[in-house]
């Protein structure tokens, strides 16, 4: 069985291509490329309900005619058949075209006939009816698609545009912010600052008073007590003589009962006799007191 690409151009006369009535689904794009002569190409009266990307590759094409298929929709990149002169896309069901369709420079004929296209693209195409509207439909449709091109890319721009003005917008806010914060918070350190310095200020003065008001006791003190008590200074003991005295008290008085009991004891020791007559006499003297 000989190949699809070899029966395709067994097909090809010249520069034409004839494949319509073929009952195709799908274009055979691949060994369409491979066909560079075969520039005008008949694919009408088949089953196709749209075309793939790829066959915008085929740039070599000059005349299509698509007419009495199903189409609903044109590759969106279209536009670069830029060699493309004559477009046949009679009785389809498109509604409207590809926005690159206003890239189709060299395009002199076009038919859109029969096709449920929306109100706009209808008025700007036309009956097409006869060679000179075929004519003026390809030069107004071309020409329609480059307004809207550049209408879409206007409304881009000014998106674009508005989307910047909007990030400035909120990066200036966002800035503004952030130095009303920093201001906030230096006003706080500030504030937090003065406090401290006025509770120091404060605590200092309160000192110097209360160190005031001491002097001016003392000095009215003095006042009292003479001239001479002036410059008498306040007699400052140490806790380490204080303990030495303490202990040669306590030892003192150990010896003192040491010796009394002792004599007590030993009555008949000739010197005894006088510490123990002290000692009564003592003794009737702290009873007379307690007696009184």
């Amino acid at each position: 069985m000989p190949s699809k690409e070899k029966s395709l151009k067994d097909r090809l006369d010249g520069s034409e291509l004839d494949l319509s009535m073929s009952s195709l689904t799908k274009v055979p794009v691949k060994e369409l490329a491979a066909l560079p002569r075969g520039t005008i190409l008949d694919l009408s009266c088949n089953e196709l309900t749209s075309l793939p990307e790829s066959f915008c590759s085929l740039k070599h094409l000059v005349k299509i005619d698509l007419s009495k298929n199903m189409l609903t929709e044109l590759p969106q990149n279209i536009g670069n058949l830029d060699k493309l002169q004559r477009l046949d896309l009679l009785g389809n069901q498109l509604q409207t075209v590809p926005i690159s369709f206003g890239r189709l420079r060299n395009l002199r004929w076009l038919d859109l006939k029969d096709n449920p296209l929306d109100e706009n693209l209808r008025k700007v195409a036309g009956e097409c009816l006869d060679e000179k509207e075929c004519k003026d439909c390809a030069r107004k449709v071309v020409s329609y698609m480059k307004a809207v091109q550049s209408e879409l890319e206007r409304q881009k721009q000014k998106r674009l545009k508005e989307e910047r003005e909007r990030e400035a917008a909120k990066q200036a806010e966002e800035a503004r912010e952030k130095e009303a914060r920093k201001k906030e918070k230096q006003a706080e350190k500030e504030r937090k600052r003065r406090e401290y310095e006025a509770r120091q200020a404060a605590k200092r003065q309160q000192e110097e008073m209360q160190a005031s008001e001491e002097r001016n006791i003392e000095h009215e003190v003095q006042k009292q007590n003479g001239p001479h008590t002036e410059h008498l200074k306040p007699v400052t003991v140490s806790p380490c003589y204080v303990m030495f005295l303490f202990t040669f008290m306590v030892a003192v008085v150990a010896v003192i009962f040491g010796i009394f009991f002792y004599c007590q004891n030993h009555g008949d020791n000739p010197a005894c006799h006088d510490i123990v007559f002290r000692f009564q006499h003592i003794k009737r003297t702290v009873q007379n007191l307690f007696t009184k």
